[in-house]
């Protein structure tokens, strides 16, 4: 589940200047940033990195931060900023809810599948889906068009399916719900019924052609795991755990409901609206979308990147092969399972723009990875609604780094 990003606002860069006021309410110790990197960033890049998130957590009235980033030789910064809880102060690595971050996991599962020969991506969702399920959920002009979208349409966001967190036509939205704190779960019999009566928004599209139509569903994903249980006879958090997580030693990674035996009762850090801590379980066990760690999560990025997962070489050059922008999320372009975000003049006057190419999610996550400065940053805010502070805060931490490290 993933919202718009507004474009970062002018950077923080750490440097000291006079205090904004005070914050009422309780503040967390920013003080106390807690840092771990067995091997670390220079003093002075971490020590700047860690003011940029003590500062953009206070400021932005948030109850806690976890951060993680890991340049290209591996050298690490980690830090969590937040109040003390029974087992002392905050500490990076925390398990999390990643949100939509996990449509990088489920891609990356599709494209093995298809490696393997279960699945084609140019071949119709209709093949692995039944008709109970597929039928009538994409109709324009009273023509049903579900028999034309693609497992690449579903993956790409191009199929012209609506997001079942958007507008609906009775009640409040998902994300409204969600960023409210308020909790509700659904079936993904509940997801089709949804999504029939919000309605398409475009036919799915021309896949050969220059451009494409693309708008941003969390539906389309919900869909595409079922394709992929059905292509490989196999259930989500099965698949996950023999393609993904055990052989790439991702040992804090698991799909709610299916922790791993040494992680039996463990559960992720608390969701907040601002700082009044908000319990959604419903929504959280309704998603299919992981909990995971910073570590956890950079190294799954770093082994992606690599081509680790996959079979063939140049398998993971389709995750960005082609971007299209995305209707519902203009700033941000889309390939499969990946996003494509760029970083201007707001990453510091006069120096060159920058990319970041991975995912986010709407509780304040995020996993990307800058290729222009072989630069990997994770984490998470844990706010409902939190859909654009993983760009803000990046934008911050990115300028810190250039203008320390390059110094």
């Amino acid at each position: 589940m993933t919202r718009p990003p507004a474009p970062p606002h002018p950077v923080d860069d750490g440097a000291p200047r006079p205090s904004p006021g005070p914050v009422s309410g309780p503040v967390p110790d920013a003080g106390a940033v807690a840092v771990a990197a067995p091997r670390s960033f220079p003093a002075p890049v971490a020590a700047r990195l860690s003011r940029v998130l003590e500062r953009f957590v206070a400021r932005r009235r948030l109850h806690h931060a976890d951060v993680a980033l890991v340049d290209g030789a591996g050298a690490r910064w980690s830090g969590a900023v937040g109040p003390a809880d029974a087992d002392g102060p905050r500490r990076p690595g925390a398990p999390f809810f990643v949100a939509s971050v996990t449509k990088r996991f489920v891609v990356t599962l599709v494209l093995q599948a298809h490696e393997r020969g279960e699945l084609d991506l140019a071949a119709p969702v209709v093949r692995y889906l039944p008709p109970e399920t597929t039928r009538g959920l994409h109709v324009i002009g009273g023509v049903d068009r579900t028999p034309a979208i693609t497992v690449r349409h579903l993956a790409s966001h191009t199929s012209g399916l609506p997001d079942q967190f958007e507008k609906r036509p009775s009640g409040p939205s998902l994300f409204a719900l969600l960023a409210s704190g308020r909790d509700t779960a659904w079936t993904f019999e509940d997801t089709l019924r949804t999504t029939r009566e919000q309605g398409a928004h475009f036919p799915p599209q021309d896949l050969d052609a220059r451009r494409q139509k693309a708008r941003y569903s969390d539906t389309g994903y919900q869909l595409l795991i079922r394709v992929l249980e059905s292509a490989t006879g196999r259930s989500f958090a099965e698949l996950l755990a023999d393609r993904i997580t055990g052989p790439l030693g991702l040992t804090s990674t698991w799909l709610p409901g299916h922790p791993p035996a040494r992680l039996a009762g463990a559960a992720p850090s608390p969701l907040h609206a601002r700082r009044r801590r908000v319990e959604l379980p419903g929504m959280i066990g309704s998603s299919n979308d992981l909990v995971s760690t910073t570590d956890d999560l950079l190294a799954f990025q770093r082994a992606l990147l690599a081509g680790e997962p996959f079979a063939r070489p140049g398998t993971t050059a389709l995750l960005t092969e082609r971007a299209n922008r995305l209707g519902n999320i203009p700033v941000v372009r889309y390939g499969l399972g990946t996003m494509t975000f760029r970083l201007g003049r707001l990453t510091g006057a006069g120096r060159r723009p920058v990319t970041l190419v991975g995912h986010s999610g709407a509780t304040g996550t995020w996993l990307f990875h800058c290729p222009e400065l072989d630069l990997h940053l994770a984490g998470t805010v844990d706010q409902a609604g939190g859909q654009a502070l993983p760009f803000h805060l990046m934008a911050h931490l990115l300028h810190a780094w250039r203008t320390t490290s390059l110094r």
